[in-house]
């Protein structure tokens, strides 16, 4: 007999986080049903649990969160999924539908009614959503495909690191992705920096550490920089120590206000300086590298679904924890 009922994690505003029950999902006609396995604690499901709201967009209602995750399909095929639901087509960027408007995003409350996520036993998905996951990559490692895919996007939007040197900063769990994928892309060599230790401390064998509290990074040192820190002040170091003629990729978010950053290198050294937000399709890549064991490393913790507030109150310290999973149930 199906279940009629399931366990899932909601969150009503800022610290307000419980596990509650929900009737189970059934699929309407394109859709799939995905039992979950993991799921990835992100950034933006922080805020909505610490702050009730990210950026512009509040909770207004019960809010699942999660967009990191990974499951099985009913016949037991392993997955993971795409997370987006792109909008709008826009002229002139027909071939980016992730910058398209009026999107939605799972576990976000940019939409109304709200779009829920995947910390749930059990998930809605459309079946293009839908990646099936080669051997040799199991489910809690497949929870990380969504934020690799980030950093993928970000690689594609520097252009190639093949034979490049790279920096990393921001050592949190996009950056250490970020920096991962630029050593299975062929970076001649990739430094990962941060202001705390221990992120770094975490990182892998493959990356060079430097806390830049202790230690100045060189001017004119790398040919592309992938800053994923989102502070102002780490983009005033990016456009110091990227190259003449370099590249310099913005992955964490800055503020929406205006911000104090040197630019005068950008001007005196040609310096290409891109943003980036979400991806396109990277996550076809991301499920293929994630055959390599060395990702393992990014993930810290993992706690059950019934332990879910002290796995966001772990997660939002960046001191003691990298990526965080969930497991379901």
């Amino acid at each position: 007999m199906a279940k009629e009922h399931m366990h899932a994690a909601l969150i009503s505003g800022a610290k307000q986080l419980e596990v509650t029950t929900l009737p189970c999902p059934t699929p309407s006609p394109g859709e799939v049903l995905v039992t979950v396995s993991y799921v990835g604690i992100c950034g933006s499901d922080l805020h909505y649990y610490q702050d009730g709201a990210v950026g512009a967009f509040e909770v207004r209602q019960p809010l699942v969160p999660g967009h990191e995750m990974s499951g099985t399909l009913s016949d037991g095929t392993p997955v993971t999924i795409h997370p987006a639901t792109f909008g709008t087509c826009m002229e002139g960027i027909e071939d980016h539908p992730h910058l398209w408007p009026h999107g939605a995003y799972l576990g976000s409350a940019s939409t109304w009614p709200h779009t829920q996520g995947a910390m749930q036993e059990q998930l809605l998905v459309r079946e293009d959503q839908i990646r099936r996951l080669p051997e040799g990559v199991p489910l809690r490692r497949a929870s990380l495909a969504e934020p690799l895919s980030v950093g993928l996007h970000a690689i594609t939007v520097a252009g190639s690191v093949e034979g490049k040197h790279v920096l990393v900063s921001g050592a949190g769990p996009i950056g250490q992705l970020a920096a991962l994928a630029a050593v299975n892309k062929g970076a001649a060599t990739v430094t990962i920096s941060d202001v705390v230790d221990g992120p770094l401390e975490r990182a892998h064998e493959s990356l060079t550490c430097v806390n830049t509290t202790r230690t100045q990074l060189h001017d004119e040192s790398f040919d592309v920089v992938l800053e994923c820190a989102g502070v102002p002040a780490a983009t005033t170091d990016a456009l110091r120590v990227v190259r003449r003629r370099g590249t310099v990729v913005q992955v964490g978010m800055l503020p929406n206000q205006p911000v104090g950053i040197n630019m005068a290198p950008l001007v005196s050294k040609e310096v290409l300086l891109r943003g980036t937000f979400r991806f396109l399709d990277e996550v076809n890549q991301a499920i293929e590298m994630l055959k390599d064991p060395m990702f393992d490393s990014v993930i810290t913790h993992e706690f059950p679904l019934s332990d879910v507030v002290t796995a966001f109150n772990i997660a939002a310290d960046s001191q003691v924890s990298g990526k965080v999973v969930v497991k379901i149930p």
